[in-house]
């Protein structure tokens, strides 16, 4: 089958023929329809995950899918061939990823059924991004009335992190740079989001805004000990980026791991399919031009890059 993989690495991915995965007990066969580009994909193609991480190659990059099932493994409840499924691929070892024509997925974690009015474009470039935006506001606690900084409003997880946090009732201030960029985030919920541009004077913006100080800051780029700055009294700062709790003193720091459970995606879903949470899909390419998708994501393009995949 044709994938995007890594022979070694650091490595830059290429397209080319891999053996097809076979369904071990317990895992569904995806047929990809669509997946997307991750900050992820970027870290192992550049050998930043070969420590942490089992690594067997050749290598499939590629953590979203959505398509359809095409095999069962052994003992493979709730889904049967032809579902619509979509989510994330979660194992322990990096070999099978989803930017190819076929992915396993264990069944018990990062696969659910995509809702009717989900199409696989959007499904397949929610699971991670939409999952790091909803654990990061869970775990600050974003309400009604709560004064949130996006700090990496542009970014995937950003871009549904200020319409999530919006449809709570924060009042959200993004980061962005003029132009573009700050059209880009104003769009996402119809107005009501105040952009601050981080490439000049940020903690000046932000103070005119929150005088005391913002209840939360979202730390998806950008440096976060100066971010956590901007917080008031009894502030939080949620941070996907490795933030240490022992970085910054009178604030609590929340690091985030993304837990794409099956609770999580289905809320995702349900929200996307009924038009209340879009998915800011702004580019799409198809497998056979994955290195395009690739550059592009490394060049910042604004919200998440598709990738179709049959």
């Amino acid at each position: 089958m044709r994938a995007v993989a890594v022979e070694s690495v650091p490595a830059t991915p290429q397209v080319g023929d891999v053996e097809a995965p076979r369904p071990e007990a317990g895992e569904v066969l995806v047929e990809v329809a669509s997946a997307s580009v991750n900050g992820f994909d970027l870290s192992v193609a550049a050998g930043y995950v070969r420590e942490m991480m089992e690594h067997r190659f050749p290598l499939v990059l590629g953590k979203d899918f959505a398509g359809t099932v095409a095999g069962l493994g052994e003992g493979v409840d709730g889904f049967a061939v032809g579902d619509r499924v979509f989510g994330v691929v979660m194992k322990p070892v990096l070999q099978v990823g989803s930017l190819a024509k076929y992915a396993t997925v264990p069944a018990a974690y990062g696969i659910v059924h995509v809702p009717e009015g989900l199409s696989f474009q959007d499904a397949g470039a929610l699971g991670l991004a939409g999952t790091a935006a909803l654990d990061s506001l869970d775990a600050a606690k974003v309400g009604q009335g709560d004064t949130v900084l996006v700090s990496g409003a542009t970014g995937g997880v950003g871009a549904l992190a200020v319409q999530l946090a919006a449809a709570r009732g924060a009042h959200v201030i993004a980061t962005a740079r003029p132009g573009t960029e700050a059209d880009f985030v104003t769009g996402l919920t119809g107005g009501g989001v105040q952009v601050v541009d981080y490439t000049g004077d940020l903690e000046g913006q932000v103070r005119a805004i929150a005088p005391e100080g913002v209840d939360v800051v979202l730390h998806l780029a950008g440096d976060g000990v100066q971010l956590a700055g901007l917080l008031g009294e009894g502030g939080r700062i949620a941070s996907t980026l490795g933030l240490s709790p022992d970085a910054v003193d009178g604030v609590t720091v929340h690091p985030i791991m993304a837990d794409p459970n099956g609770r999580t995606l289905t809320a995702l879903a349900e929200q996307a399919a009924a038009g209340t949470l879009r998915v800011p899909v702004t580019a799409t390419y198809p497998l056979e031009r994955a290195d395009e998708a690739f550059a592009a994501f490394g060049a910042g393009t604004l919200g998440k890059i598709a990738v179709t995949c049959s």
